[in-house]
């Protein structure tokens, strides 16, 4: 099958009939029918779904998978899709998405054209679950996708949910500072090398969420470059969604994404995800980094022993914002501070275990110490963070020293 440049991944789960829209439009590509296949993956429905998907076996060289109904599994679904691929490219699309007949040719024009590999990032029209378009689901049954969107006048009713982050950056999602919160399940596609190289989505994650995104992360931190495809688009099809039960498990997965990676970036994303609102993540963490480098130099040592005058020797102790040196009469304290390279020259000497962490939301568990200092180098993060950090210094340590300009 080397003639096959394409694998479409599809994980479903009981909804068999938007599944049948997808894959109709999967029959219309202008790409030969032998250039590419589709895996059905499914995460163990009761529904018809096994029988819509062989339907079109006739018409597209398809693949159908099964894996026993264990919880929401949708990670493994498409893990265990692109086991069963033979094309050099990965395509995930979400049951339910509809395509126009240039969408697959669109994908692979994205990847052939780069002289580097890159995650590529469809355009999701009507991915607007807070506010559907109106009559969505009339105008996709009743005309092709292409149509639909001419329907529409290709406007604001209808534009992805991320069009406004595109516009932003004039759809060159690599000046952003964090560009993979954008690289979305629904709609996207990735060489096979570099897909498993950083091990595909993590099946850890079984619920509702962000999984999608903590494989953008690792493909960025793997050095892959992003690019959006806006004419490699798929329509998302109008159906229930359960989304208070969503934003819940999603706030579950982020605390989740937080406990793998628990450095500033993510911090920042948790408390973002925490509040439903993903789009301040980026201006936040350029904040961050703005910040850090203006205090990279500044020593709070002498800030940090008058921080513990009267503390009783042996006290358990974290300071937040630990700056490159502590008091020499420290002794096995938690360090922490949002600047790598501060905070290895603190920690260095393995008489502290050091944190890369801001302290709006760290790995230490509740009442860890007995004290918790922050220190002036939180300031230029306070008005944003400051409430934040506050409330994460009271649930580590009972006594919670701050600096006198944070209670005004």
């Amino acid at each position: 099958m080397s003639d096959v440049k394409l694998s479409v991944v599809i994980p479903t789960y009981n909804r068999s009939d938007h599944l049948r829209e997808t894959l109709h439009g999967l029959t219309r590509q202008s790409l030969p029918r032998g250039s590419f296949e589709v895996i059905v993956s499914d995460d163990g429905s009761t529904d018809d779904t096994r029988a819509v998907a062989e339907s079109f076996a006739e018409q597209l060289r398809l693949t159908y998978h099964f894996q026993e109904d264990l919880g929401f599994r949708v990670a493994a679904a498409r893990n265990a899709g692109a086991r069963l691929a033979s094309a050099p490219v990965l395509v995930f699309i979400d049951t339910g998405a509809v395509v126009g007949p240039d969408y697959l040719r669109h994908h692979l024009a994205a990847h052939e054209a780069s002289p580097v590999n890159r995650a590529v990032i469809g355009y999701a029209y009507a991915y607007r679950p807070e506010d559907p378009a109106p009559g969505l689901a009339e105008a996709i049954a009743s005309m092709e996708p292409e149509n639909v969107l001419r329907h529409y006048g290709y406007g604001p009713a209808i534009w992805d949910t991320r069009h406004g982050q595109f516009e932003d950056c004039d759809y060159d999602v690599n000046r952003r500072a964090v560009p993979w919160i954008l690289f979305w399940g629904t709609n996207c596609s990735v060489r096979a090398s570099d897909y498993w190289a950083v091990g595909g989505f993590d099946e850890d994650f079984r619920r509702w969420g962000v999984e999608d995104m903590e494989i953008g992360f690792r493909l960025f931190r793997h050095g892959v470059p992003f690019f959006v495809t806006r004419a490699g688009w798929v329509i998302e099809g109008a159906h229930e969604r359960d989304m208070a039960g969503n934003m819940v498990t999603n706030k579950l997965n982020g605390r989740q994404l937080l406990e793998k990676f628990p450095e500033p970036m993510i911090e920042i994303g948790w408390a973002e995800i925490m509040n439903d609102d993903l789009w301040p993540w980026e201006g936040d963490y350029r904040a961050l980094l703005a910040w850090s480098a203006e205090c990279r130099d500044r020593d709070v040592a002498d800030e940090i022993a008058a921080a513990l005058d009267g503390v009783a020797p042996g006290a358990r102790v974290a300071v937040l914002g630990c700056g490159t040196r502590v008091p020499e009469s420290l002794s096995g304290a938690q360090l922490a501070d949002f600047d790598a390279e501060v905070l290895a020259k603190a920690a260095g000497d393995g008489h502290h275990t050091g944190h890369h962490a801001i302290g709006i939301r760290t790995v230490l568990p509740d009442d860890a110490v007995d004290v918790v200092v922050v220190t002036s180098r939180l300031r230029g993060l306070w008005e944003r963070w400051g409430a934040h950090i506050t409330a994460e210094a009271h649930r580590v340590g009972a006594d919670v020293r701050l600096p006198a300009w944070a209670g005004r």
